[in-house]
């Protein structure tokens, strides 16, 4: 029922900016507007800003996240000014880290909040409504757990899941524990409910996500619960992957490879931090690992899995890193042979303890190095994505992953092991709508052999030429079809603009 004193349905935006735990707090957001009465702005509407209230949900991470969000927010002054009642909230890391800064440089913002108190978004909204001035409102710790918030979850088929909030470690480049806290954890069952009401949804994917997903139990005194989790999570009946996101080398323990290895709903995929190859600029960064501990990880996980394919983080540039540092880092990328790889150049943080180390290294000198690192890390996912060739696999259909998919004639998806595919329909499917035997939905399952590659995805056009193409149906294409459909009767329910509104789990009994 809504709160909201008016009668009038005022429609809303979320922009997110930023990480996985961003994106899964945007989904918080809308939760919390369609449960105080608020509808989703059609997607055209959304990217032109055109909303009764947009959110903008922000990153702190890299130094060009303040440009970017004064940028959004100077766009929007004038769409503002020419849409009475628009209202503009500020949320996320950014937000926490500047408060009442954001109002001072944007006066037309009506409401900022931080990453501690999701829950008082539509609140704040009204009040700014009523006194006509804007609302800053930050909390100092954490008010609401964010898992008990309503969720709006874009997806039909896949899911995302919070285990903690927050982070322990101190890393010299990382201002998140300042702006999400000290690590707290959920405890099991809420998590298992929260999966079991997702995969009641039509979700068959779940990604479990933390700051530091593997100290998960730290808090409750169990060093080993991470991975009992991933067994218990990959045991739910209906789930089909399991993901998460992201682990710290310094904890992660055999146990977990075990899980892995042996869970079989828990994908072959791994994507683990490195930001450095030298165990110096390690020891400056406050990384409690070392690169042979690193790279002796990687090389217990293929041993036990030996189809995963692991990607990384990797920070250029830090502060005093020499040339011979940086040689460091490339060797421990030839020898790790990552798929992929997040790569950085280092930017200063205010509030960081590196923001004060001396030595910086000369901006060009960064760019030489960055560019030599992405030249590298190409050539290798080139090398490792050209040995998928010829393999038959299992691709989960997806929306909005490939930008060509309208020109090639294609649908995309994703591998067990994360990797992106491009698969193209046997010509009789072609021109045919989802639902059809052979036309996959979002969220189907299409047996595939891989063709060729590229750096970044595969292509699989067995399809095309007779080869292996074999669509397996599944819940959550079901769920994807009453969803733009408008099915009703025992589809997931839907929310408005046509996300899967999910309920607050409640605790297994």
């Amino acid at each position: 029922m809504s709160t909201r004193p008016d009668a009038a349905l005022r429609t809303y935006a979320v922009r997110t900016l930023g990480c996985q735990m961003n994106v899964h707090d945007s989904e918080h957001m809308a939760g919390l507007l369609e449960a105080a009465g608020y509808v989703a702005a059609p997607a055209e509407d959304a990217a032109r800003w055109e909303a009764d209230v947009v959110v903008l949900n922000t990153c702190a991470v890299r130094e060009n996240a303040s440009t970017r969000l004064y940028g959004n927010l100077g766009q929007l002054a004038s769409i503002k000014a020419a849409r009475p009642g628009m209202q503009i909230a500020v949320g996320g890391c950014l937000a926490q880290k500047d408060r009442g800064q954001i109002v001072e440089r944007a006066p037309w913002v009506d409401v900022v909040f931080g990453t501690h108190n999701l829950d008082v978004l539509p609140a704040l909204l009204e009040r700014a409504r009523h006194n006509q001035a804007a609302q800053v409102e930050i909390a100092e710790s954490l008010q609401v757990f964010p898992s008990t918030l309503p969720t709006r979850r874009e997806s039909a088929y896949a899911g995302w899941v919070s285990i903690s909030v927050g982070c322990n470690n101190t890393c010299t480049f990382c201002i998140v524990p300042s702006l999400r806290g000290k690590e707290r954890d959920r405890r099991p069952g809420e998590i298992l409910a929260e999966v079991e009401a997702l995969v009641a949804a039509g979700a068959v994917e779940v990604t479990l996500l933390g700051q530091n997903v593997n100290t998960y139990g730290v808090g409750f005194g169990d060093r080993g619960a991470f991975a009992s989790l991933l067994r218990e999570v990959g045991a739910v009946e209906g789930i089909e992957r399991v993901r998460f996101t992201s682990p710290h080398p310094a904890a992660f323990t055999s146990d977990v490879i075990a899980a892995m290895a042996q869970t079989p709903t828990v994908m072959p995929q791994l994507h683990m931090p490195l930001q450095s190859g030298s165990d110096r600029v390690l020891r400056a960064m406050r990384r409690s690992y070392r690169s042979a501990r690193f790279l002796a990880i990687l090389e217990e996980v293929r041993e036990s899995i030996p189809e995963a394919a692991i990607t990384t983080d990797i920070i250029v540039g830090f502060p005093g890193e020499t040339e011979e540092d940086f040689e460091q880092t490339l060797r421990v990328v030839e020898e790790a042979r990552f798929s992929s790889a997040f790569t950085f150049q280092y930017s200063p943080r205010p509030g960081t303890p590196a923001v004060d180390l001396p030595d910086p290294v000369p901006a060009n000198v960064v760019t030489e190095r960055y560019d030599r690192l992405v030249a590298l890390q190409e050539r290798i996912s080139a090398q490792e994505n050209a040995r998928q060739v010829g393999r038959t696999l299992e691709v989960l259909v997806s929306e909005g992953e490939g930008r060509k998919d309208g020109a090639t004639r294609r649908l995309s998806g994703r591998a067990p092991d994360n990797r992106l595919v491009h698969l193209s329909l046997p010509p009789h499917a072609q021109g045919g709508r989802p639902g059809d035997p052979d036309v996959p939905r979002p969220g189907d399952v299409v047996t595939v052999e891989i063709t060729h590659s590229a750096p970044h995805h595969l292509v699989a056009d067995s399809g095309l030429t007779g080869g292996t193409y074999e669509v397996r149906r599944t819940r959550s294409g079901q769920a994807w079809q009453e969803r733009t459909s408008g099915g009703h009767d025992h589809g997931p329910a839907t929310a408005p603009g046509g996300a899967v509104l999910l309920p607050v789990p409640t605790l297994r009994g």
